[in-house]
């Protein structure tokens, strides 16, 4: 949009031009409109490393279908709290679309949104076990009690058909299913929260703006030295509040940043691909986001899972992820990333971290050496028939596995987001995935309270907060969790 930046001063700096940022700056600017807010990206559009389509599995990540979120025991027990966390940050991000729809800033959620019923699928004795024990604490629960479980033939064939073609009777497998899931394409949504920050909000994104160093000022900002990619030219601008969003590129920012809580992070880059089907009669009998339990050794995130997209307006479907290994930190990064991220004070964490999971380099390794006639494998324990044929390899986005310092192992792998963030607030940088863009909201607004408390805890930014997101910081009850995703749900036409 706009090639120089107008000034040299801002409340807020947003690195990165994600969905992380777009949700930041809108919800920044609904609060407190007089705020300036400057947006840098260092490419010539936004949402175009892991926000975009292709570059994320495009689910509405609610705790419905994933299995990682419900861990097993020791006792044998399946604990769902992380799964109640999960869907109640995803209900948060639901009341903040509605929010937009109801403001008139989202005419059409459809066009980023669909309804799409999520289902968990497993094979064998052991994981049929875990998946009735899973329903029967899910059942139990309000916000899981619409749950179904079956472990019959025939049922499953209602459910995905395409799954269970040529399947037989004596097959150990079981399924479960909550219909209210969705289908989310967080490139669409990402360049409309941008478009309203631009139009409504008089705060564009200024493209090619590298930024190469955040130094700290005496008055207790911050200076971000940025580069002009397209001219050479550099400029200092002073910022209250800097936010590094930028994705798997956050972290090689993070280590410009002197602050002691940086100390000891380290990442590790994991990139991925898909099998996109090509045959548009397989596309139609299939209408469902359908995930199973991860392999031994290998990471939460990489649950195989087939699923119903809709991508530039089109229905399709996926089946995956493949991991992939590039030194790269982002799709669009260097190769001299991964190192230039190691230094004296991540090196315990990093080698902590890779000691302490042999079986996941295994898993890598393994991954990265898969064939497209292997993948096609993998592929066939979900659709028994497929044929090479009618399914192509597309890369998707790059991640960069989190590794934070701990006492006992020296490093150890967080499969979450993290936010680092300096002691006063001033300075805020999020690393991590999943479950990543379909908890922005709730993860920005985390952000605020660290960065804006005086804004966040004031009467009136507590009384817009309940307009925008009336669960924040609510005790939800089943009755309240019942109206607002009644509420939801209507509004979003879902």
């Amino acid at each position: 949009m706009n090639r120089e930046i107008p000034k040299n001063h801002y409340d807020l700096i947003c690195i990165g031009g994600g969905i992380m940022s777009a949700n930041l700056a809108l919800m920044a600017k609904m609060l407190k409109p007089d705020l300036s807010i400057l947006i840098l990206e260092r490419l010539g559009d936004v949402a175009q490393e892991s926000s975009a389509a292709w570059n994320n599995a495009g689910t509405g990540h609610s705790a419905l279908c994933e299995l990682n979120y419900c861990p097993e025991q020791e006792d044998g027990s399946v604990s769902i709290k992380k799964a109640i966390e999960i869907c109640k940050q995803f209900e948060i991000t639901k009341q903040f679309w509605a929010h937009l729809v109801e403001k008139g800033f989202i005419e059409d959620p459809q066009r980023f949104l669909k309804p799409i019923p999520h289902y968990s699928w497993v094979t064998g004795d052991k994981n049929v076990t875990f998946l009735k024990k899973r329903f029967e604490a899910f059942k139990e629960h309000f916000m899981f009690d619409t749950i179904e479980y079956t472990d019959q033939i025939s049922k499953m064939r209602d459910w995905f058909p395409l799954i269970m073609h040529d399947r037989t009777e004596d097959e150990v497998m079981a399924g479960s299913r909550i219909d209210r899931g969705t289908e989310v394409n967080f490139g669409v949504l990402t360049k409309r929260l941008y478009e309203i920050l631009a139009t409504a909000f008089d705060t564009p994104v200024h493209f090619h703006k590298e930024v190469e160093d955040l130094d700290p000022l005496e008055n207790g900002n911050w200076t971000a030295i940025t580069k002009d990619l397209k001219t050479g030219k550099k400029q200092s601008i002073e910022a209250d509040h800097i936010f590094i969003g930028a994705g798997g590129g956050a972290l090689l920012l993070l280590e410009t940043v002197e602050i002691e809580e940086k100390d000891g992070f380290g990442g590790f880059p994991v990139s991925g691909g898909w099998l996109v089907c090509k045959n548009k009669e397989l596309i139609e009998q299939h209408n469902a986001k359908v995930y199973s339990k991860a392999g031994e050794g290998a990471p939460p995130m990489s649950m195989p899972h087939l699923d119903t997209r809709y991508v530039d307006g089109e229905k399709q479907l996926m089946f995956g992820p493949f991991a992939g290994f590039s030194p790269k930190f982002l799709k669009q990064g260097s190769n001299l990333d991964l190192v230039k991220s190691v230094n004296f004070k991540n090196i315990p964490s990093m080698l902590g971290a890779f000691w302490h999971n042999l079986d996941l380099t295994k898993y890598l390794i393994g991954q990265v050496t898969m064939t497209f006639d292997d993948r096609m494998n993998e592929l066939r324990n979900f659709i028994k028939d497929a044929k090479n044929e009618d399914w192509r390899i597309e890369v998707a986005g790059q991640r960069v596995q989190t590794i934070k310092r701990d006492e006992f192992e020296g490093g150890k792998l967080e499969f979450g987001t993290q936010i680092v963030s300096g002691s006063d607030g001033k300075i805020t940088c999020l690393l991590g995935a999943s479950p990543g863009a379909s908890t922005a909201p709730k993860i920005m607004l985390d952000v605020l309270e660290q960065a804006f408390p005086e804004i966040m805890n004031s009467p009136e930014g507590k009384k817009k907060l309940k307009e925008i997101v009336p669960s924040y910081k609510e005790e939800i009850t089943k009755e309240h969790f019942n109206k607002e995703l009644q509420r939801t749900t209507a509004i979003l036409n879902l």
